[in-house]
């Protein structure tokens, strides 16, 4: 199928390494190619594919504008309309036929076939694109594929693709792969360093500096007067685009925004060449997935949009961030790829040194509630025996599954249930899947798509009021209307089919909301006009100037945390009323007993709640005992073993108990603060308790001999003796303030005629030996060795100054003494 060399669009640097790619597949069924952007591995490399196997291509790409593109593309190659030869399907959108060779999807949609039917009839070969940007649906594309080659399809061609050169972890993945590599002949790019100045502020959550704007429409401005050629802009979101665009008014050019949310005729005016120079406005999705033919010139403001999620939280949002060296990198080879081009970029030649190298993994920041039910429907909840290019985090997972056994989408086991099959087959986020199935019965099918297509994020809200954007939309055709309806169209496809209720819009959508983030209902703090708690236990606020505020009850659609700050900031919801909140969060609706600690005490109350947001509380006369008990634990655990009441006798006794764990170890019981609070918690020392003035009224010593084993508390006294005596009778305390070095102070005089240290707690007593004014002069646990090197220097230095006491020359045989000799003596 690929066209002859000499077809305008054809002669790309990949041309040259399609041989040896055909031979390294035949081979060994499955390779790596790595080749920059620009060089027609998108096109080139499954056409090449197509006219070898006998079967269908299927290629892989991130994102539905690089879909659709590259289907166009390849098609035009070929002089056919899209949707003959070549073809695509993205979600929402098809042009296909019985005569396509190479279709091309999006990542997500390969992962919904290969669910469907792992054995993908009819196909010969997959293609994943893009590899390198790490996300979700990609890493689970390549795990599963591979998991297929191995188990079913041992045929299957499998080519993975990527625009950087770190390619060894892919190759290692699919079973140590070639790795063939197209360097291509890009043109050099001039960077130019135009920092703003003054300098503008970081970025926060989602929130640019707009003097860091009007810098990148100043720096757009500059490169139309100094270069020739189309201008490509990189920015991190449609928003920033709307705001750079109106402050390029009156320019030269034609300015076009390109980015995933815009209908597919205005992409296409982005990436078609015009009588006119061009500025591009685009989002990261020209950095690698897209040629944006024409291009001498890039303007990067250096930030991209990822997600990121708080796993304290549970709450995901969009972040913006600095970019990484490598896709820097990336971008200003876009100005290269047709000519000598240049790059101005909006920091200085410093902080791109301090740049992260790369970005990281989605998985490694992202929300992996869908991650981990689709591993689960994969038969893997885990993922254990599957080639994930890097494992899920540990925390992050865990809550994953744990929103999902609560949407009873896996069981305790973490294996998928016949509800997770029905929620992955929606092709939404499990939560939303669960609004739109459950929520269709309660407000209608119609209504229920409509609100769970405004929250799958492929509109921009204008404001946070959610009610406000439906009905908005409803009146809208064209734009982001037009691709809302599309979403509703097939959500509407997947929910079960209901009639509609009558239920007003505004209870309509809260309840949906309400089903899709039943942690994120929130009431309103009293005082306040703004301000929230959520059920999940964090707080939230409302921007000021919302329609919203002075809303007893909302349903939080979106929400997320700045740095640094304490509360959320709501960015979308809806005003309902607790009725509706009660309803929607049925699950975290509780009435009962509650014996905690709180304020200091133990409190005993019955109390109803949804979640953290108590809406009734009422004494508790009677609590259960083994509750306050957990209660009076807990108090220990939060402010200490302060609370209880340490005698002398009772510090001395764990004093000695640390020592002879730290000397004897097991079975003499540790002490430390953990394990202490845990040994009171399940022994009978809390028993009879109430409140923390009983606790104050514990017997903590015969608490500590309790700990004991009644094979041991005999001989306490005689491992770890409170006491011990000397050689002149003295029963001197030992000090157990270290519990790892027992001390006995005594005077020299006083140990005479001991050969070496009384053992206790299972080491050499520690001997701190005192002049006869009670000053240390010595330390030491080898006694014996002391008398032979250590004792004559003291005793040469301190004979004089104490003549009337006694300094033998043999001290292990000297007779030991209290007191000093007579006067005149």
């Amino acid at each position: 199928m690929l066209p002859p060399s000499g077809t305008p669009g054809t002669d790309l640097p990949v041309r040259a390494v399609l041989p040896a790619l055909d031979t390294a597949l035949t081979a060994a069924g499955a390779a790596v190619l790595v080749a920059p952007p620009g060089t027609g591995k998108t096109t080139l490399v499954p056409l090449a594919l197509a006219g070898r196997l006998p079967g269908r291509v299927l290629v892989a790409e991130p994102r539905r504008v690089a879909a659709r593109a590259a289907a166009r593309r390849m098609a035009s190659l070929l002089g056919e309309p899209v949707g003959r030869s070549v073809g695509y399907s993205v979600r929402g959108d098809s042009r296909r036929s019985d005569a396509t060779r190479v279709e091309v999807v999006t990542t997500g949609l390969l992962v919904r076939r290969l669910q469907a039917d792992p054995e993908l009839p009819g196909v010969s070969a997959v293609v994943l694109d893009e590899c390198h940007e790490r996300q979700l649906d990609t890493d689970l594309a390549l795990a599963f594929t591979l998991d297929v080659r191995a188990a079913l399809r041992p045929e299957l061609e499998l080519l993975a693709m990527s625009a950087t050169a770190q390619a060894g972890r892919l190759a290692e993945l699919m079973g140590d792969a070639p790795v063939l590599e197209a360097t291509g002949s890009l043109h050099e790019v001039e960077p130019v360093w135009c920092p703003p100045s003054p300098p503008v502020a970081p970025p926060h959550g989602t929130v640019v500096d707009p003097r860091l704007l009007t810098a990148v429409a100043e720096a757009v401005r500059r490169a139309l007067a100094e270069t020739s050629g189309d201008v490509l802009v990189f920015l991190p979101g449609a928003a920033e685009i709307g705001r750079v665009a109106g402050l390029l008014t009156g320019v030269d050019a034609d300015v076009r925004p390109l980015h995933g949310r815009l209908p597919p005729e205005q992409q296409d005016a982005a990436l078609t060449p015009g009588p006119r120079r061009r500025v591009v406005l685009s989002t990261d999705v020209a950095e690698t997935s897209l040629t944006v033919p024409g291009v001498r010139t890039v303007v990067d403001a250096g930030l991209a949009r990822v997600p990121r999620f708080d796993v304290a939280r549970g709450m995901g949002a969009l972040v913006t961030v600095r970019v990484s060296r490598a896709s820097a990198v990336q971008r200003a080879g876009r100005a290269g790829r047709e000519a000598p081009g240049r790059v101005y970029r909006l920091w200085s030649a410093a902080e791109h040194d301090r740049l992260p190298a790369a970005a990281e993994p989605e998985v490694a920041l992202a929300d992996l509630t869908g991650l981990a039910l689709e591993l689960a429907v994969w038969g893997a909840p885990d993922g254990a025996g599957l080639a994930l290019p890097d494992a899920p985090p540990e925390a992050a997972f865990a809550v994953a599954r744990a929103t999902l056994r609560r949407l009873g989408a896996v069981d305790d086991a973490g294996r998928v249930t016949p509800r997770g099959r029905a929620l992955t087959a929606v092709g939404a986020h499990p939560r939303l899947a669960r609004a739109l199935l459950d929520g269709a019965a309660q407000v209608g099918r119609r209504r229920a798509a409509e609100v769970v297509a405004l929250l799958s994020g492929d509109v921009t809200p204008r404001s946070d009021d959610l009610v406000a954007e439906w009905r908005a939309l409803r009146g809208q055709s064209g734009g982001p209307a037009a691709r809302w309806r599309d979403e509703v169209a097939r959500l509407t496809r997947a929910a079960p089919s209901a009639p509609d209720t009558g239920l007003p819009d505004d209870a309509a959508a809260g309840l949906l909301v309400g089903l899709a983030h039943p942690e994120w209902l929130a009431r309103r703090r009293p005082g306040t006009e703004r301000t929230y708690l959520l059920a999940a236990g964090t707080g939230a606020e409302l921007a000021p100037g919302t329609a919203l505020g002075g809303a007893g009850w909302l349903a939080v659609a979106a929400a997320d945390r700045a740095p640094g700050r304490r509360d959320a900031r709501v960015r979308a919801a809806v005003a309902v009323d607790e009725a509706t909140a009660l309803a929607a969060g049925a699950a975290a609706h509780t009435d009962g007993p509650e014996v905690t600690w709180r304020d200091g005490d133990v409190r005993a109350a019955r109390v109803e709640r949804l979640g953290a947001i108590v809406l009734a509380e009422r004494p508790l006369p009677d609590p259960d005992p083994a509750a306050v008990t957990a209660a009076l634990a807990e108090g220990l655990r939060r402010d200490g073993l302060a609370l209880l009441t340490w005698t002398p006798a009772a510090r001395a006794l764990r004093e000695r108990l640390a020592a002879a764990h730290a000397g004897l170890g097991e079975p003499w019981p540790a002490v430390d603060d953990e394990s202490l609070l845990a040994a009171l918690a399940d022994g009978p020392a809390l028993s009879g308790a109430r409140s923390r003035r009983d606790l104050a009224r514990v017997d903590l010593t015969a608490a500590l001999r309790g700990l004991l084993p009644w094979q041991l508390a005999g001989r306490l006294d005689e491992l770890v003796p409170e006491r011990v005596e000397v050689p002149t009778g003295s029963r001197v305390r030992v000090d157990y303030g270290d519990p790892e070095v027992p001390t006995l102070s005594v005077r020299v005089q006083e140990v005479f005629g001991w050969a070496a240290a009384p053992v206790v707690a299972g080491r050499p007593l520690r001997l701190q030996l005192l002049s006869p004014a009670s000053r240390v002069v010595a330390t030491t646990a080898d006694l014996a060795g002391f008398w032979v090197t250590g004792y004559p220097a003291v005793r040469s230095e301190l004979r004089g100054r104490y003549p009337r006491h006694p300094w033998p020359e043999d001290p292990a045989t000297a007779v030991p003494t209290r007191r000093a000799k007579p006067r005149g003596t």
